[in-house]
């Protein structure tokens, strides 16, 4: 008689197929859990946003290194319950994640740089795990716009850093950054109002960068929302991801589709 052997899993198997359940599951307890990671990210995003005008408070060292320890463990966490962590490591968000990680360490050394960590917005929205929580809030179909919203507000905070880092911080304060988002939003919509200008050659450059870019952007997010409407739905085969809502075959390689009445 053969004698089956019950095998039970290690605890670091079981733990990672945890976490794996919590970071990409469709449970009801694993979207709260990646709704509420989206919300501490949000919050650290913020913190991010408000750093130059933070950084003379006799606690900011503290928040900084809390921040820092959160977002450690984040990235730890999504490496671990990653079924590829090879090819999860060679991925452009990582590399994000761990240059905003390692300013938050060495707040002193990489001070000048800190306007970068707004990228968490961007790496946040192109890992996909943003989306994840949309589907059970059922404004999914609104992917594309709020992609290029993420965008758009990304590339503006990040403007606005470098304007204040460089040419406005005779002292951090909220007038001085309040000047540089007005000038960069100023530009970005081309109303050039003339009551800010960025001095000298590299000012000029500035503005002509910061103008080239957000024009582009402005006018992605208006494509997004006035485009016809597209579901998002991978094909089987090609795994083409936009269709149009009554698409009975995919319009890149003919595989016929079962997209789901969003009625049902």
């Amino acid at each position: 008689m053969t004698r089956q052997e019950h095998i039970e899993p290690s605890k670091p198997s079981a733990f990672r197929d945890r976490m794996r359940i919590l970071y990409f599951g469709h449970s009801p307890g694993a979207r709260a859990f990646q709704a509420a990671v989206v919300l501490v990210d949000l919050a650290i995003i913020a913190f991010f946003i408000a750093t130059p005008v933070l950084q003379k408070l006799s606690a900011f060292l503290w928040i900084d290194y809390s921040v820092a320890a959160l977002l450690a463990l984040d990235i730890s966490a999504r490496i671990f319950a990653s079924s590829d962590i090879p090819r999860r490591l060679r991925q452009p968000t990582v590399w994000v994640d761990i240059f905003i990680l390692t300013t938050l360490l060495l707040p002193t050394t990489f001070a000048n740089l800190g306007f970068l960590r707004i990228l968490r917005l961007w790496s946040l929205s192109r890992s996909g795990f943003l989306w994840q929580p949309l589907e059970s809030w059922g404004i999914a179909n609104w992917r594309a716009p709020i992609h290029a919203m993420v965008n758009l507000l990304t590339f503006l905070f990040i403007a606005t850093g470098f304007v204040y880092t460089f040419f406005f911080r005779t002292g951090a304060g909220v007038a001085e950054y309040v000047d540089a988002l007005y000038f960069t939003v100023a530009t970005v919509t081309t109303t050039g109002f003339g009551d800010i200008v960025l001095p000298g050659i590299a000012g000029k450059l500035t503005a002509i960068v910061t103008m080239i870019v957000g024009i582009s952007l402005f006018v992605r997010l208006a494509q997004s929302i006035f485009r016809p409407e597209k579901v998002f739905f991978p094909c089987p085969q090609c795994a083409l991801q936009r269709h149009d809502p009554d698409a009975v075959y995919c319009k890149a390689c003919g595989h016929p589709m079962k997209i789901p009445d969003p009625g049902d």
